[in-house]
């Protein structure tokens, strides 16, 4: 059957999570459930020993057709029937009838899903890893480099570009807490038989399904999950997530790269960025694709709410929702991690930028310093109200606010002001303190 062709994914996807959700793996998931469950039966006695080892010895990929399995799985609406049937049919009399013994089909890949959710999330902690290592670098090295805070997208108050970095890694630092939460939440055995109750597996089904959950190095649970799909949902959620944190840095680079504002730039290459018409344009196409990224991944997250909506024990329809979403939600959120990371530690800093860009409205952006600087002595308002007489001013006529400031400002207002103008590399507060407190609750994770 031919595959729908994604242009984002191709460009800008990740490899390694693509392979965690491609068929062979997925495929490889169930049959490591059948196996697992077979040797744990055998264990409680519910089948012989004999029977369990011909039954793992047959649960390899060299017993799959994939093709007949995709066809036969149109007509029964769920792969996991022609998949037993593969395997048994590489089985003699005897074991062929112990495959999947007790076991429903939605047992079977809901424990393949958590194995590979789980395995997703130690993917997507590893690429948050090296996306927080690059921010912590940018940090560490621009802690001191001033730049303008923005607000509205205005001019604010000085800040710097390692404190603008801090926060973003301080977000990412949050976000391997949620992932580790996240894992612990999906990797969770699914077993509990057609109604949810366990009846086919009588009275050893807890101990069963304890020793499955052992061998895939899954949690148990004596509850079933499989209309509970609270757990999906997470993953689902997290992803997006983590796709938007990716984003709000891409977000920032775009912004800051304006040619107007030109205080950091995407690495440069060969064609890179360019344009098929303007030869001068090198576009942040990596900065593009997060952002791309991201905003798929928010928009499919949410069908992992309707999937919530399962009645009754179980899903007629709502679970199919699941099938397409979670695996590309997995890629884009990797995707975009992976591609922010590379952004990150490629980015190049222009200090001098950020440096003239702060005296771009005359000194401006150091009002509220002159009003802190006048409060002490006039009162906030009073401050407050003679600053901004001046900053009418100076934007009016094009001055600088500290020459403004001089012409509105009485004589003994003039003597509270003191020397002027204040430099913004005085009015940066506690930027430098941020700085080392993200890199404290990051740890040694630098890259």
């Amino acid at each position: 059957m031919r595959q729908t062709f994604k242009l984002l994914p191709e460009l800008f996807g990740d490899g390694a999570m693509a392979e965690i959700f491609s068929a062979e793996r997925t495929v490889l998931a169930w049959l490591r459930t059948e196996a697992a469950l077979a040797r744990a039966q055998a264990e409680e006695g519910v089948i012989s020993e004999a029977d369990a080892r011909a039954i793992e010895a047959a649960c390899v990929p060299a017993n799959i057709d994939l093709q007949r399995l995709w066809a036969e799985a149109v007509n029964v609406g769920y792969p996991i029937l022609p998949l037993v049937r593969m395997i048994a049919a590489a089985l003699p009399e005897g074991p062929n009838g112990r495959v999947h013994y007790g076991a429903t089909t939605q047992d079977i890949m809901d424990t393949g899903l958590a194995l590979q959710m789980g395995e997703a999330l130690d993917h997507l902690r590893a690429l948050l890893g090296s996306f927080g290592g690059a921010l912590a670098r940018l940090v560490a090295g621009h802690a001191g480099t001033v730049i303008a805070a923005r607000t509205h997208a205005q001019q604010a108050v000085p800040t710097t570009f390692g404190a603008k970095m801090a926060v973003l890694l301080a977000e990412v630092a949050r976000q391997r807490d949620r992932v580790g939460d996240a894992a612990r939440a999906v990797r969770v055995v699914s077993l509990f038989g057609a109604g949810g109750t366990s009846a086919a597996m009588g009275e050893r089904s807890s101990r069963v399904r304890e020793r499955v959950a052992g061998a895939l190095a899954l949690a148990t649970t004596e509850v079933p999950w499989h209309v509970a799909r609270d757990g999906v949902a997470e993953f689902g959620v997290t992803c997006a997530s983590l796709a938007a944190t990716a984003a709000r840095f891409a977000r920032e680079v775009v912004d800051l790269s304006r040619t107007e504002v030109g205080e950091v730039r995407e690495a440069g290459g060969h064609h890179r960025g360019a344009s098929s018409t303007m030869p001068q344009k090198a576009n942040p196409i990596g900065c593009e694709a997060v952002i791309g990224m991201s905003g798929t991944a928010g928009a499919l997250s949410s069908g992992l709410f309707r999937a919530m909506e399962a009645g009754h024990e179980r899903a007629a329809g709502e679970w199919q929702v699941e099938w397409y979403v979670v695996p590309l939600l997995a890629e884009l959120a990797a995707g975009a991690l992976a591609t922010a990371a590379e952004v990150a530690a490629g980015l190049r800093v222009y200090p001098e930028a950020m440096r003239a860009n702060l005296d771009a409205e005359g000194g401006l952006i150091m009002a509220e310093a002159y009003m802190m600087r006048l409060a002490p002595a006039l009162g906030r308002e009073r401050a407050h109200d003679l600053v901004y007489k001046a900053a009418y001013e100076a934007r009016e006529r094009g001055r600088a606010l500290a020459d403004a400031l001089r012409d509105v400002a009485g004589p003994d207002d003039l003597a509270s002001l003191g020397a002027l103008p204040i430099p913004p590399e005085s009015y940066i507060g506690d930027a430098e303190a941020i700085c080392a407190a993200a890199l404290d609750a990051w740890g040694d994770e630098r890259g």
